[in-house]
């Protein structure tokens, strides 16, 4: 998937399934994870030919990062397949056989989804005390309830008080200290100091769970909107980079582009703007031998594509499938012209935040048998509302290590949890400092002194990945459902009359409404985008063919 030829203009090269023009439309799809490989899939199932797919990045997947760790696979990235019915990654994945080796105890039915339904999760006090299993019952049986309400507000139109600011995480806390009777006096009884410090933890769990930096920024209103589809959560014991490799099976090696991050698009390029871009690139490159828009006989085109290798790509349509993140960024830069302003605050609007994993891999487990994870409630943030942390107390946002099931697969493992900004200063410390933070954490939590380091770290980066940057996105205070529709609106807008339709689309799980931070999500939105080109060719054809005789 090295090269990065482009096919030559054809004015007999007829689209196959019906869909025929005077020329093969070239499409260049930004971005090979699952959102633009399910889109070329269409494309090339629908008789598309010129179609080229840049990726920034030296390998396909985006978001899925499967490592290979002796007999077990490792997830850096995406990890369940979240419900099956309807759900076309979980179809894909059952087609071909991809969960006949899924245990059962690697299947999650729970709101939030562990590695495993087998055993119980351990909440353990900094101080090194496991809570009792009744108290923690009781609390979470009332933060369900309240997880239950706050879904409302969308699903029922419920009213959001304005005491809330939208926010889930103070409606929540709110709620959570009027149920239990938690207030803030002198005489505060452990058992109330424990519970607040236990809603701390369940925060940060929700934060990961959101890839919020905290739940005080996702919004109220909004948070019902997600939809969840029935069915158990699975994990591919051969890795999600399956899916991957299985939705680009069929697309060939020479569509893909690697290595090869764009600059800018440049769209609503007209017939005189083109001269002189194409000018401007043969000065450039002097013989211009590696450029696609060089002055020849080939038809004007509304888009052009400048690489970062300087290399120009003319096309009739874009697909972005860039992250929310990579969009934050750079959307100043990578349009010209600027995106409309309200796709511009769309974006600004929506949030991105970094839920990262970090793998520890011990020689013996040190845990109970039982123990499917452990679980850091600190008690000295009981008095504290939303805690921040200064970078060498990063480690304090890890809300838990889960433990992998099963051991004759994995061997045995942790998988720590950290997101926001805490995940950042993670990600820039040395594997040695990381190994030895977690330790001295969970000689801490679980009480055990002599829990030796783990022989080996593995760990995710997703907010300094430079073609990333974040993990996935949620609805953030102030945003809507309807952003990420104007995220997802193709340009130019459909009132624009004189200029070619769909010159630009975008795909991607932030441009999903119900099914957003998720695998089907991403690929769902592929799929839509590369649908309305097709339903837009065949419009064309049926407006030939029906041309009454003159």
């Amino acid at each position: 998937m090295q090269s990065c030829e482009i096919s030559s203009d054809s004015t007999d090269d007829p689209l196959s399934s019906g869909i025929r023009t005077h020329r093969q439309p070239r499409i260049v799809v930004i971005g090979a994870g699952l959102a633009g490989l399910a889109a070329t899939k269409v494309l090339l199932q629908n008789g598309f030919t010129d179609v080229t797919v840049l990726e920034a990045s030296d390998h396909i997947g985006g978001r899925v990062c499967s490592v290979q760790h002796g007999k077990a696979t490792l997830e850096l990235g995406a990890t369940w397949i979240h419900g099956a019915n309807g759900n076309p990654v979980y179809h894909l994945a059952e087609e071909n056989r991809l969960l006949q080796h899924t245990t059962d105890e690697e299947r999650s039915v729970g709101r939030i989804s562990l590695y495993t339904k087998n055993g119980v999760p351990y909440y353990q006090t900094s101080g090194g005390k496991r809570i009792p299993k009744d108290l923690v019952e009781e609390f979470s049986d009332v933060y369900n309830k309240v997880f239950e309400l706050t879904q409302e507000f969308f699903q029922n139109g419920k009213p959001v008080c304005p005491e809330s600011k939208n926010s889930v995480g103070i409606f929540t806390r709110k709620e959570m200290y009027e149920r239990l009777n938690l207030k803030f006096d002198d005489n505060d009884s452990g058992v109330a100091l424990l519970k607040r410090s236990m809603l701390q933890q369940y925060f940060k769990v929700e934060s990961c769970e959101s890839s919020s930096a905290s739940m005080d920024e996702v919004s109220l209103s909004e948070f019902g909107e997600w939809a969840e589809i029935p069915g158990a959560h699975f994990v591919i014991p051969d890795g999600f980079m399956k899916i991957v490799k299985l939705l680009a099976h069929d697309i060939p090696s020479s569509t893909i582009c690697l290595n090869q991050p764009v600059r800018c698009i440049h769209w609503n390029v007209s017939a005189q703007r083109q001269d002189v871009i194409v000018d401007t690139v043969q000065y450039n490159n002097h013989n211009a031998n590696n450029c696609t828009c060089q002055p020849d006989h080939r038809p004007h085109r509304p888009i052009y594509v400048e690489c970062e290798d300087k290399e120009w790509i003319a096309a009739d349509h874009v697909i972005v499938t860039s992250s929310l993140g990579v969009l934050k960024q750079n959307q100043e830069t990578m349009f010209s012209p600027s995106l409309p302003d309200d796709k511009k605050f769309a974006i600004e609007k929506l949030g991105i935040s970094t839920t990262d994993k970090i793998f520890l891999e011990f020689e013996e487990p040190f845990w109970s048998p039982e123990c499917n994870s452990i679980q850091c409630v600190w008690e000295d943030e009981a008095e504290l509302e939303q805690p921040v942390y200064p970078e060498e107390l990063w480690y304090k946002k890890i809300c838990s290590f889960d433990v992998l099931y099963p051991p004759e697969r994995y061997g045995h493992m942790l998988s720590g949890w950290i997101c926001g900004q805490e995940a950042l200063y993670m990600e820039c410390c040395d594997d040695e400092t990381v190994a030895e933070t977690c330790t001295e954490l969970l000689r801490r939590f679980t009480g055990i002194p002599d829990i030796p380091k783990p022989r080996r770290v593995l760990r995710s980066s997703w907010g300094s990945n430079p073609y990333i940057l974040g993990s996935y996105s949620f609805t953030s205070v102030g945003s809507s459902g309807e952003d990420r529709e104007r995220l997802a609106m193709p340009l130019p807008y459909a009132n624009s009359t004189k200029a070619p339709p769909l010159q630009v689309l975008f795909a991607g799980e932030a441009t999903h409404r119900k099914y957003y931070s998720t695998t089907h999500g991403a690929l769902l939105s592929g799929e839509r985008e590369a649908t309305r080109l097709v339903e837009m060719y065949q419009d064309l054809h049926r407006a030939q063919t029906t041309k009454p005789n003159m």
